[in-house]
């Protein structure tokens, strides 16, 4: 095999997509009272309204293990691993301890400065340059480009649950009561931050997609769309932008993994983009 991808399992890539591609995930952890719940790996029925559930992010070991894993895999060429934001998780700062302890200079790091399908369509990228053979450093460019390029827009229902797991500031009481609006929040710079708000559900889904849409640009993008617990609201977000992005590439539609619901909620739908697309 050529260079081998890595992520973790928030990234959120179909499983299809991730075989077909040879990309390697590595579980991050819901706790449920005294279970812990490997993501993508064990059965998960989970209460998202509850607030005895919590998220961790992957160990050390854990990285360690998949990290030299995809080292034998790629025949020493390398391994591209793409992480949730820093800002978010502590699973970079693993990988980082990971890669000190493993002391090789074939494992690189990029921090997708997001979170769901906003890291898994940087890992997505990566991975199909690595599909054509390219060397490391081509690999790990193509990450990073993406990853710099994407935005992320995401509507939830209320904030509370990310303010209550610190992933989002406190400062969001200027937005006023969540019971009469409809938080639209963006991540920038791998920070989850409140954009703006709408009094329904209707008018937020229409700046998400107006939003989204600004951000795609005019010179074709690529696409992903999820949700939890809201699958018409993200097929009709998705015909929206399918409809009003000038050239799209392609266009993902899923769910979020319930490590990110957890902290998002249910109903809570997300619109991610790539302008230029990812390769």
């Amino acid at each position: 095999m050529p260079v081998v991808v890595v992520t973790d399992s928030s990234a959120s890539l179909p499983a299809e997509l991730a075989r077909e591609l040879g990309v390697l995930a590595v579980p991050l952890h819901i706790l449920v009272d005294d279970r812990e719940i490997r993501e993508g790996v064990d059965e998960c029925d989970i209460d998202y309204s509850s607030s005895t559930v919590t998220t961790s992010g992957a160990s050390p070991g854990d990285l360690k293990a998949v990290y030299e894993q995809a080292l034998e895999l790629s025949g020493g060429d390398g391994v591209v691993a793409v992480h949730i934001s820093r800002q978010l998780s502590g699973t970079w700062e693993a990988g980082r301890q990971a890669v000190r302890d493993m002391d090789s200079d074939k494992v690189r790091l990029v921090d997708s400065l997001s979170a769901g399908l906003g890291t898994g369509l940087p890992v997505l990228a990566a991975a199909r340059r690595a599909r054509t053979g390219a060397p490391l450093d081509i690999v790990y460019d193509a990450a990073v480009s993406a990853a710099s390029r994407g935005r992320a827009f995401i509507v939830v229902n209320r904030t509370e649950q990310l303010r209550r797991g610190g992933r989002l500031s406190t400062a969001a009481a200027f937005f006023g009561t969540e019971l009469v609006t409809k938080p639209i929040l963006q991540i920038v710079d791998g920070r989850l931050e409140l954009r703006e708000k709408a009094r329904t559900r209707s008018k937020a889904f229409a700046k998400l997609v107006a939003a989204a849409v600004d951000a795609a640009g005019d010179d074709g993008a690529t696409v992903a769309v999820q949700h939890l617990g809201a699958e018409e609201a993200a097929n009709t977000v998705a015909g929206q932008l399918r409809d009003l992005i000038p050239g799209i590439r392609e266009l993902i539609v899923t769910e979020f993994g319930p490590t990110l619901g957890v902290h998002l909620g249910m109903g809570a739908v997300g619109a991610l983009v790539v302008p230029g697309g990812c390769g």
